[in-house]
């Protein structure tokens, strides 16, 4: 569970930077950027990130945020 976490908190501060780089980039100037509504979306994003990682947990790696599973040779068929 605690690499769940640390996977789940990593991917919701990446959103959470991507979604601030974005909202603050599509404006031209810093004095017209709307704050609250930067700031909302920064949260909304992040909610999204955490909720996708609680989806996904039973579908990728166990114990990890991630919906897909690595192939390791643990897991891959023989040859």
């Amino acid at each position: 569970m605690k690499i769940f976490i640390k996977d789940m908190l990593e991917r919701a501060i990446k959103t959470a930077a991507q979604s601030a780089l974005a909202v603050i980039g599509a404006s031209h100037f810093i004095s017209e950027i709307d704050w609250l509504k930067c700031l909302s979306a920064i949260a909304f994003a992040t909610l999204l990130s955490v909720l996708t990682s609680v989806s996904s947990f039973r579908f990728g790696d166990k114990g990890t945020a991630s919906a897909v599973k690595i192939e390791t040779e643990e897991n891959l068929p023989p040859v």
